[in-house]
C-alpha cells in the first residue's frame, strides 16, 4: 500500500535519485542542494511529500505557498511506478494540505518541453493559461 508522508531532510539522498530516475534535472550547487532542501522543508511555506511503497520512495511532490496561492513546484514519480495513480495522489495530498492551509488556488509551472507533464495536469482538470508569462531573474544558473 502506498503511504504519502512529509518529506525530511534524511530522504535527501533518496529525493535526488528519484529525480535522477524520473529525468529531472536539478541544481545539486543551488536551490536542490541539501542544506537549501533542509531550509525549505523546516519552513512553513513548503509542503513537501513522499509517496513511499514497502519502504521504498518511489514518488514526491514540492508545494509551495506565498499565502495566497499554492504552488507545485516540482512532481516526481519513479518510471517503474508510473501509470498506478501515484502522482494523482501526490498533488491530491497537497492540494489537501494547501486547502487546509487556507489556500484556495493550486497552480504549477510546468516547462514547455515537458509534456507528459501538460498532458497528466491537464487530465486531472488543471487549466492553461496561455495569458501569462513566466520570468525569472537569477543570481546564478544554479538558483
Amino acid at each position: 500500500m502506498i503511504r504519502i508522508r512529509p518529506l525530511r531532510d534524511e530522504d535527501y539522498d533518496r529525493l535526488v535519485e528519484l529525480w535522477t530516475a524520473a529525468g529531472l534535472s536539478h541544481r545539486p550547487k543551488g536551490r536542490d542542494r541539501r542544506e537549501a532542501i533542509a531550509a525549505e522543508i523546516a519552513g512553513p511555506s513548503s509542503v513537501f511529500l513522499a509517496a513511499e511503497l514497502d519502504g521504498e520512495m518511489i514518488g514526491v511532490v514540492l508545494g509551495t505557498h506565498d499565502g495566497r496561492k499554492g504552488w507545485i513546484n516540482r512532481l516526481a514519480v519513479h518510471p517503474e511506478h508510473r501509470r498506478k495513480g501515484i502522482g494523482i495522489a501526490l498533488v491530491e495530498a497537497v492540494e489537501e494540505r494547501l486547502h487546509d492551509l487556507g489556500i484556495r488556488i493550486v497552480t504549477c509551472l510546468i516547462e514547455t518541453w515537458n509534456q507528459d507533464s501538460v498532458k497528466f495536469f491537464e487530465r486531472i482538470g488543471y487549466v492553461e493559461h496561455d495569458e501569462c508569462k513566466y520570468y525569472s531573474k537569477r543570481q546564478s544558473s544554479d538558483t
